[in-house]
């Protein structure tokens, strides 16, 4: 297996925290967040910070093909995996809210966000959820937070994620950036987390898991979120060109591997990879370019060479031969 990167993956992200002693407070998962789905690629996906010890690992929750939940304020974690049940099962949205705050014990304290796979969305905010609490919600996305600066702040995710051009996680990090900057969290920032799924796109396609990246305590979780997030976005293309490569897919792969290359191109693995899939899909000059790159980067790279069977056909190229000829120099 020549790839050794982890997928990282995850759709939303929110801003959640307490310090506070005591367990009412402790509870309180004080948060902004965006729940979103991305019509064309079929991704789903989450953002959340907040001065919260591992928000992530609380308040997102995304099936590929399913839909998306956000659940914070005095969160209710039922509601991530219940509420990716009942729409599966073919509720909306709006009608998922009614169920899960019919079935619970405090739904004044609750706070949520939902999309679904067909972009119908909701947002749901409980009377008992401390101030500035809201949301926003429309096709594809629903934005919420408790504990916040003020409304500025969901107002702000709202027009960042609606006019930032790219892809789904640009989106909402650019999201998340912009509520941090109109004020976010009134008590400060601790952790951060990003969500993306899409079927398939996990390593070696075997989850849906396509980024999934998180923060748990740092000073600034935004910048530190944003550093992880681009090798995420690497790593993302990188599995769906190797996961094409090994379903010996040779075109489709070759251009999600390109742009691998692109995004990283000092990554001596990645060249090693790329030099694999250009020789697969029948470019040996491509392919001698790209393990040169690889092996300068990293020489220990040449004892795999040497032995591997995918570059086996540049065996024979005096190139190749006096570039893995040398190793231990």
């Amino acid at each position: 297996m020549k790839k050794r990167n982890i997928m990282f993956g995850i759709v939303l992200m929110l801003l959640i925290g307490s310090h506070s002693v005591g367990a009412d407070n402790q509870s309180n998962i004080a948060t902004f967040s965006i729940v979103a789905g991305d019509p064309v690629t079929g991704e789903l996906g989450i953002a959340v910070a907040s001065r919260f010890f591992t928000v992530g690992n609380v308040v997102p929750w995304a099936k590929a093909g399913v839909g998306a939940v956000a659940t914070q304020a005095y969160a209710n974690t039922s509601f991530g995996w219940r509420g990716l049940e009942l729409l599966e099962k073919g509720l909306t949205p709006e009608e998922v809210k009614t169920v899960l705050l019919r079935d619970d014990n405090d739904p004044e304290r609750r706070q949520f966000g939902i999309v679904g796979a067909d972009g119908k969305s909701v947002t749901y905010t409980g009377t008992g959820c401390s101030a500035w609490a809201g949301g926003r919600s429309g096709e594809n996305y629903a934005i919420q937070g408790n504990i916040l600066t003020g409304e500025a702040v969901v107002d702000a995710m709202e027009k960042a994620f609606l006019e930032t051009e790219g892809t789904l996680a640009d989106k909402l990090y650019a999201a998340l950036l912009a509520g941090e900057a109109n004020g976010g969290d009134s008590r400060g920032k601790q952790s951060a987390a990003l969500l993306v799924v899409r079927e398939g796109t996990g390593y070696g396609g075997y989850t849906d898991r396509a980024i999934d990246v998180r923060v748990d305590d740092h000073a600034e979780p935004f910048k530190e979120l944003g550093r992880i997030l681009k090798i995420a976005q690497m790593n993302y293309a990188w599995n769906e060109a190797w996961t094409l490569f090994t379903e010996k897919k040779y075109a489709e792969a070759l251009p999600h591997m390109e742009r691998t290359a692109k995004m990283a191109p000092d990554y001596a693995e990645v060249l090693y990879d790329l030099a694999v899939i250009r020789l697969a899909a029948g470019d040996k000059t491509g392919a001698l370019e790209a393990t040169k790159k690889s092996l300068n980067l990293n020489p220990k790279l040449k004892i795999q060479a040497s032995k591997d069977d995918d570059l086996k056909a540049l065996r024979e190229n005096p190139e190749f031969e006096s570039l893995i000829n040398d190793i231990g120099k």
